[in-house]
């Protein structure tokens, strides 16, 4: 269905020349308006709150606060549509083929961006995105989070709540409990709950830097200041902001780790 009404378009990048690109191709459609352009992720955010466009042309690489960060900032209430704009075919290729989730790529081929505008365009009816188009782009946001596909991963936990998503370091993280279908992540005196089993989070920290010292807990290795002796072969382990944890006689690989040997 095409739109009753002009689309009301933004343009985000954090280059002059890519926004100039995307209004020069944007000039000649009648049904697209232009309302507004920002250089970087913070103003975008301001700027989709004010502006509220349908559809926003969001470069993906962007110093301070990248295209990632600038939608797990919104509410799913405020999410427009997106087409994501990037100089990497990578991201683009493995990503971003989502339905209702497009892109182009830099430099703009004039046939490629109208098949871009042209599908935002088709989807949008009496209402503008809701139900699986969120659902999907959240999704995408948290896979992101983890690393590109087919590539390293980043070193951050994407936290969903409240319909919004947020980011862990996991340089951050002190230590993680198992909380029945959650974790609690603990980050110096913050607590992030996580939807996610201990045993998957486990396998995404990896084992270089996070050890397993009971069914219910991980432990970052170098924030242990210190281990006590218990009764029957299990420790206190205790962390370096004097956080108290029991290492359990059932994992005497994780003392063996923390002792070095």
């Amino acid at each position: 269905m095409k739109p009753e009404s002009p689309l009301r378009v933004l343009v985000v990048d954090d280059e002059p020349l890519a926004r100039a690109s995307v209004r020069v191709l944007l000039a000649s459609d009648s049904e697209v308006e232009v309302v507004g352009e920002c250089g970087n992720g913070r103003d975008a955010v301001e700027a989709i709150r004010e502006l509220d466009p349908d559809l926003v042309f969001l470069d993906v690489e962007m110093p301070g606060m990248n295209g990632f960060e600038v939608l797990a900032e919104l509410s799913p209430d405020e999410m427009p549509w997106i087409v994501f704009v990037t100089a990497y075919g990578k991201y683009a290729v493995d990503a971003f083929e989502v339905n209702a989730v497009d892109y182009v790529l830099k430099p703009f081929d004039d046939e490629r961006f109208a098949e871009a505008l042209s599908r935002v365009k088709d989807r949008v009816g009496p209402e503008m995105p809701t139900g699986s188009y969120r659902t999907r782009l959240l999704k995408l946001l948290e896979e992101r989070a983890a690393g590109p596909v087919g590539g390293p991963r980043q070193p951050r936990i994407a936290i969903r709540e409240s319909g919004r998503i947020y980011f862990v370091d996991v340089d951050a993280i002190d230590w993680v409990a198992g909380a029945g279908n959650h974790v609690e992540i603990h980050t110096g005196s913050a607590t992030h709950l996580h939807r996610a089993s201990l045993t998957a989070l486990e396998a995404q920290l990896g084992e270089e830097r996070f050890c397993r010292i009971h069914r219910s807990t991980l432990v970052r290795i170098d924030r242990v200041a210190e281990l006590r002796p218990r009764a029957r072969g299990d420790y206190d382990v205790v962390l370096r902001d004097g956080t108290n944890l029991v290492l359990s006689r059932r994992y005497p690989e994780a003392l063996a780790r923390l002792l070095g040997e």
